[in-house]
């Protein structure tokens, strides 16, 4: 089961293999600026790298470690290192070579933590034509989103070997309702370490993550801080939400525990034994982000906090439907 281990801002996942409460996200980080923020996170103390094929900047992400485990810094075995399979290798085929293709983009031998990206599987892309390929089938922004017929159990019987052959330590989801979790869980020969999902005050998924915690897999929030995590990418939305970091919610809290709102926000989940994954350009914000640990909210605060949630989903699969030429 997932148990928290105070002392050291980790909890040990089902498999036994401990997982830090706090991360560093590489989703939206630029290729040119990505090997110096992972390293100057390892120096800072970070120990969980999120990272992803669909980034594009794996490679960058595996300098910064390389250089991070030349100078001392860290050792591989201190490193959470995380990637994640793409929608378009679902096929069992693709999966491996898939895995092996991040764990070279990362120069490491084995991921701590692989994930499904999502549960959607789309038409394969070589990576010779593409990588890596996106969403759409001819890598256009608006292209067609073309489905292939790769079952979810077969998906992950394929995510199995990866771990039977030493590439993975622990397979995990991503982005997974909880009628897809409980069927998964029917037939898993290896159980999800961790389920991963977007998750803020103004999207707090109650129900989904008691599932989990029920099943025993972790649960690490992914766009923490809502809104301020998808400008640029959903800006009609975020124009209508009040921005967390300035909810007077969080800003008394804040105030009361000489914190900042960041931290409010990030102490919500990792109190509640739920990992987090933010990201920042500012070594400060990187530093007090870490932080977020050392105060603990009241019950009271907590509840307010909660009291926030109004269903608001940013990362929606759904609102792709008009895209999915293959069925029009």
């Amino acid at each position: 089961m997932v148990s928290k281990d105070s002392t050291s801002g980790t909890v040990k996942l089902a498999s036994g293999h401990s997982y830090p409460l706090t991360g560093l996200g590489l989703w939206k980080v630029p290729q040119e600026s990505c090997a110096e923020l992972v390293y100057g996170s390892l120096k800072l103390g970070y120990r969980l790298l999120d990272g992803a094929a669909d980034y594009d900047n794996e490679v960058q992400a595996g300098e910064g470690v390389t250089r991070a485990l030349k100078e001392g810094i860290v050792k591989r075995e201190d490193v959470t290192v995380v990637s994640k399979l793409w929608n378009t290798y679902h096929a069992a085929q693709h999966v491996e070579a898939a895995c092996r293709r991040s764990l070279q983009d990362w120069n490491v031998d084995y991921f701590d933590v692989y994930y499904v990206h999502m549960p959607i599987s789309l038409k394969y892309v070589d990576p010779k034509v593409r990588y890596p390929p996106g969403w759409s089938y001819d890598g256009t922004p608006t292209g067609a989103l073309e489905i292939e017929n790769s079952p979810f159990h077969e998906t992950w019987k394929a995510m199995e070997s990866l771990v039977d052959l030493g590439l993975v330590r622990n397979i995990a989801i991503s982005n997974m309702p909880g009628g897809m979790i409980m069927d998964l869980m029917a037939y898993a020969r290896i159980k999800p370490a961790v389920l991963q999902v977007e998750l803020h005050p103004y999207l707090s998924q109650v129900n989904l993550v008691r599932l989990a915690q029920a099943f025993k897999i972790h649960v690490t929030a992914y766009s923490s801080f809502g809104p301020t995590s998808w400008v640029g990418i959903s800006d009609t939305v975020v124009a209508k939400c009040e921005p967390l970091f300035t909810h007077s919610t969080i800003e008394k809290i804040a105030k009361d525990h000489s914190a900042t709102p960041a931290q409010v926000i990030l102490r919500w989940a990792t109190q509640r034994t739920i990992s987090v994954i933010p990201k920042s350009s500012s070594s400060e914000r990187l530093k007090g982000n870490l932080e977020n640990e050392k105060f603990d909210l009241t019950e009271e605060e907590i509840k307010a906090v909660d009291e926030l949630n109004v269903n608001l989903r940013f990362a929606d699969p759904a609102a792709a439907d008009a895209r999915l030429g293959v069925y029009a």
